[in-house]
């Protein structure tokens, strides 16, 4: 189980940022969340859905809080900073931030009320961060549905679109943990010869998964790719990164969905604009 409320984690993920030198991307928040709280694995992968952990989904919320007091910020790449407000406090634990954000939400949906107009939301990037779960949610459900082959079939399609060449998909009978291998050329210059394993999973993929197929890939590869519905464990992704062995890279479900998402595979993205009012803007005039 996974017991920590969002509100909860507001605290643990200030500190965490300001542990990782003030700045930090989504992952390697939830990390340092995990360490800070000496979260167990079972709570680290404890499902939210189909595409996210209770800890990712929640501290995305927790991150959605300490925006709207202004404690911190994020840019378009994804990077969380610490604000100058935010290193203005000198102790996070001594600052009320659940009861300061509860205030700032408070006053926000007040001016939208005497304004009877769309105001521009500070939380918008973040629900939109929530918003994501449902459509990669319907995604990973219609890949566990198909039969493994076509997964195979749609991991060789990401690839080649991903610029790796020569992508094959080997016989099921005689793969020995490998589903595939390719080449990825780097600059036309360099080229690496890869082995990759589909997995259709519906939990989380552990340690012994990528140490049998390290093994199957031996002499085979200059690196290897896991690339999975679900979730990766801690072990697992330590042993994927484990010094001295043969690298593997981990694509998990999440960052499967993305990746559809970007290359537009089974994916139909529309823009549609949007007009907001700057409130701050009209009250400083």
């Amino acid at each position: 189980m996974f017991n920590y409320t969002y509100e909860d984690l507001m605290i643990p993920c200030f500190q965490a940022i300001d542990n990782l030198g003030g700045s930090a991307t989504i992952s390697e928040i939830d990390d340092e969340i995990a360490k800070i709280l000496n979260l167990t694995d079972e709570e680290i992968n404890y499902m939210h859905d189909n595409s996210t952990t209770k800890l990712k989904y929640r501290a995305a919320w927790a991150r959605t809080n300490l925006k709207n007091v202004g404690y911190i910020e994020n840019s378009k790449r994804g990077v969380w900073s610490i604000t100058s407000i935010g290193k203005g406090v000198e102790d996070i634990e001594s600052v009320d931030v659940i009861n300061r954000a509860r205030q700032m939400k408070g006053k926000k949906n007040k001016k939208d009320e005497d304004l009877e107009v769309l105001v521009e939301n500070p939380e918008m990037d973040i629900e939109c961060e929530n918003d994501e779960y449902v459509w990669k949610d319907e995604i990973l459900e219609i890949i566990k549905k198909i039969e493994p082959d076509r997964f195979e079939k749609l991991c060789q399609r990401l690839l080649r679109e991903l610029g790796f060449v020569n992508v094959e998909v080997t016989k099921r009978s005689c793969d020995g943990g490998i589903d595939g291998k390719g080449i990825l050329k780097l600059g036309g210059v360099l080229s690496f010869h890869v082995v990759f394993q589909a997995k259709r999973y519906s939990g989380t993929v552990g340690s012994s998964i990528i140490r049998d197929f390290r093994g199957a890939m031996v002499g085979r590869a200059d690196k290897g790719l896991v690339i999975t519905t679900g979730i990766f464990s801690r072990e697992a992704i330590k042993e994927a990164q484990r010094d001295g062995a043969t690298p593997i890279d981990l694509i998990d479900g999440n960052e499967l969905t993305k990746h559809l998402k970007e290359l537009g595979l089974g994916v139909d993205v529309q823009m549609v604009e949007r007009v907001t009012v700057d409130l701050n803007w009209f009250e400083n005039i």
